[in-house]
């Protein structure tokens, strides 16, 4: 079993999880109701604690401590895609990325329960029970906004626009696609858009939201390979300011 290609696939996640958990807490006192501000607030402790699960899965297999990890690292060595580390601009927009990357989120552990890798699969069984809660969010906010009212359904069609082909940059392939598919870890990218794909257009339909043209789909890729926006650098360096302070602090 290709080690380099299980370790590939657990930082992108792993990164994924870490940072939009990050944009996530920052609504923590800023939500437009207070439920909103628990709900994020809470679904960004998940993902934290996701990400950490699987810095330790990378520990396991020789990588440096799971607080190293995301707290020492430079934007040139993160593997999020950019979707996750852009700022969370208005609450439609936020609330967007919310239903866009959670779906796809959900969808990729589903289909890891089954992996191969049977420290990933341990771990993905129960991570996507976890995961039932924040879909659940997700269709609820994006399907009463976006029929609620005419300026509602407009701020969310715009958040859909401008998400969109953020969106389809979690599915770039890495340079262990083939193995990952060929030793049954993990069925690939390819694979997990087009479930997403069929998830997620029934309930943007409850909406009256509609995708972008095909022919206007321009994904953003590079994060994956760790090339990322002026955005990053500046959240990481604000997410590590307590543990360069103090290494020996908890999150």
């Amino acid at each position: 079993m290709s080690t380099a290609a299980i370790k590939e696939l657990l930082y992108k996640m792993a990164d994924d999880l870490l940072i939009i958990g990050h944009r996530n807490s920052e609504w923590t006192g800023l939500g437009p109701i207070l439920e909103e501000d628990i709900a994020f607030s809470s679904m960004a402790q998940d993902k934290i604690g996701q990400a950490q699960v699987l810095y330790q899965i990378l520990n396991e297999l020789g990588e440096a401590e799971p607080d190293k990890v995301a707290f020492t690292r430079n934007a040139g060595q993160f593997h999020n895609s950019q979707f996750v580390e852009l700022p969370n601009s208005d609450y439609d927009f936020s609330l967007m990325r919310h239903f866009l990357y959670d779906h796809a989120d959900q969808l990729r552990f589903e289909m890891l329960a089954n992996s191969s890798f049977e420290p990933l699969a341990k771990v993905a069984r129960k991570i996507k029970g976890e995961l039932k809660y924040h879909i659940y969010h997700a269709n609820t906010w994006v399907t009463k906004l976006g029929a609620a009212t005419e300026e509602s359904h407009a701020r969310m069609q715009s958040a859909l626009n401008e998400a969109w082909n953020f969106a389809l940059g979690i599915f770039e392939e890495g340079d262990f696609e083939k193995e990952l598919q060929a030793q049954k870890i993990f069925a690939g990218e390819g694979a997990l858009k087009k479930q997403w794909m069929e998830n997620i257009l029934p309930e943007l339909s409850k909406a009256n939201l509609i995708i972008p043209a095909e022919k206007n789909w321009k994904p953003e890729l590079g994060g994956r390979k760790a090339y990322h926006t002026e955005h990053l650098q500046p959240l990481l360096d604000e997410m590590s300011e307590v543990f360069r302070v103090d290494e020996t602090a908890e999150w």
